[in-house]
């Protein structure tokens, strides 16, 4: 039987980073009996906890979660092992009887699970080896100089820091002669793989500010700097987490190239630009339900 032909209906709870999703989605799943499976491309890793800000043991406890800490940082983890771990977690959870709820910020997970992966060319080892090697001698800032050239669509949507993305990007390009932008156009995802709901949360723009202001010191006073330096020592500093907001700042303040109060305010920033990058991406998800505070849930 195909995911389709399951026709498991899920309650999708989306929104950007700070908006309340895990709160507001606990409170749902637990007056219905549901369980949750998690779509952050973070918190799918085990050991970074603090930066990635994970449910606490808590809200783990009072509903039950599915991947959540659940790949190591080392490993390599896409969109389509994504994919394929929450139908698994989605066919556990319904099997029992359950209602089904998806919470999370990654828009491109949450696109592959309802929608489907585009089918697009594979990697290009020799293309993406030259590009890392730009990237370390030139600054990441050449590489992505050479995608505006060929696509400044996807440019546009990509901070040069974003190297994975930018060097698929080229990829794409270099494999098809079309902008990766084109391409994605051309090649739509596929008609609808489950029955949904998708809400997203959306709070006044200054109230979202500065509730992640607060959730940011919230997280160095509760110890992402000492959370980094451990993850570091431990060798973990290629995972992929890693290179994420918070955690960027932090390996900076271990290293020395920024002081604490440096790092609580331009990790901040980044993520008021990343919660600005959400939105923009969640405006154009089909179906999407936008919900302001206070969030009550709808009816079935």
């Amino acid at each position: 039987m195909t995911v389709a032909e399951t026709r498991v209906p899920l309650t999708v709870i989306a929104g950007p980073t700070a908006s309340g999703k895990t709160a507001l989605a606990i409170a749902w799943a637990r007056e219905v009996g549901g369980e949750i499976v998690s779509a952050d491309s973070q918190q799918v890793y085990r050991a970074f906890d603090i930066g990635t800000a994970k449910p606490s043991p808590d809200e783990l406890s009072a509903v039950p979660h599915h991947l959540v800490s659940d790949v190591d940082p080392l490993e390599a983890f896409s969109a389509a092992e994504y994919q394929r771990r929450a139908d698994a977690a989605i066919a556990d959870i319904a099997s029992r009887g359950r209602p089904v709820f998806i919470v999370g910020g990654t828009g491109l997970y949450l696109r592959v699970l309802l929608h489907g992966v585009v089918d697009a060319p594979g990697a290009l080892p020799s293309l993406r080896a030259e590009l890392e090697a730009v990237a370390t001698e030139q600054g990441r800032e050449a590489v992505h100089r050479r995608l505006a050239e060929v696509d400044p669509e996807t440019a546009a949507k990509l901070p040069p820091q974003d190297l994975v993305r930018v060097v698929r990007a080229l990829e794409i390009h270099a494999q098809t002669g079309i902008p990766a932008s084109e391409f994605r156009r051309a090649h739509a995802f596929a008609p609808d793989r489950y029955p949904f709901r998708l809400f997203v949360l959306n709070p006044p723009r200054e109230a979202l500010y500065a509730a992640i202001n607060t959730r940011t010191e919230a997280l160095f006073a509760q110890g992402l700097v000492e959370e980094t330096r451990s993850l570091l020592e431990r060798g973990y500093s290629d995972a992929a987490p890693m290179r994420s907001v918070g955690y960027v700042q932090a390996r900076a303040v271990v290293e020395g190239r920024m002081t604490r109060e440096e790092a609580v305010l331009d990790t901040a920033q980044e993520t008021r630009r990343y919660a600005k990058r959400q939105l923009t991406w969640f405006r154009r998800e089909p179906g999407a339900v936008f919900l302001a505070p206070p969030y009550v849930r709808p009816e079935p």
